[in-house]
């Protein structure tokens, strides 16, 4: 086995995604020091969350409110959060963020994206921006003048996204996982949750080792 491909399913607005996805880089960043020949070929593809929310979102305070029940059990849970992102080198501000967002448009424009891209390193860089986007500095990710224009500092073409944010044909939520963010290795087998890197490194290397050369 030369190639090794990683199949990620992923929402822009679950926190565990952005961590899932910064412990995934660690592990593949120490598989291939451990197995150089291995090539690693990741996928992305989005899934909503939340895709009952109207087109302009929600605010981002009274839906956690209103979803855990009350503003100290909302605390807890980000407290349990913003744990987890430190640990994992995650930059994140829960306090900057004004909306829950409706992500059609994001996924959207993310597979356009993929579509025209020139590299994966130029995927890689439209996600980690996207994230950030939500994570660290508030922006709303259902506004598809935002989301140009976040696509256009990656260096993507905007005439080539622009129409695909319009086109209901361009993004179908995956139906297949019961929740983010969910693995799968070589189509076959599946890892779920935002596990500690080492976990997903040592997966890696079982299913290497008990794979056919």
């Amino acid at each position: 086995m030369n190639t090794l491909r990683i199949d990620v399913t992923f929402d822009f607005i679950c926190p565990w995604c952005l961590i899932g996805k910064r412990n995934l880089d660690k592990a593949i960043h120490a598989l291939k020091i451990a197995l150089p020949q291995i090539a690693v070929d990741v996928r992305w593809h989005g899934v909503q969350l939340l895709p009952f929310l109207p087109e302009d979102g929600v605010p981002f305070a009274d839906f956690y409110r209103q979803r855990l029940g009350s503003d100290e059990a909302v605390r807890r849970r980000q407290s349990e959060v913003m744990a987890a992102a430190t640990h994992a080198g995650v930059n994140i501000d829960l306090t900057k963020i004004p909306r829950m967002p409706n992500t059609k448009n994001a996924h959207r424009l993310f597979v356009c994206a993929q579509q025209v891209a020139s590299s994966q390193a130029q995927i890689e860089l439209l996600l980690e921006r996207m994230f950030a986007a939500y994570f660290v500095t508030g922006e709303d990710l259902g506004d598809c003048a935002t989301l140009l224009a976040i696509a256009s500092s990656c260096g993507f073409p905007i005439e080539s996204l622009e129409a695909g944010l319009h086109d209901t044909g361009v993004f179908r939520s995956v139906a297949s996982v019961n929740g983010v963010p969910h693995f799968s290795i070589n189509q076959s087998l599946q890892l779920a949750g935002a596990q500690p890197p080492e976990t997903i490194y040592a997966v890696l290397l079982e299913f290497l080792e008990e794979s056919p050369a």
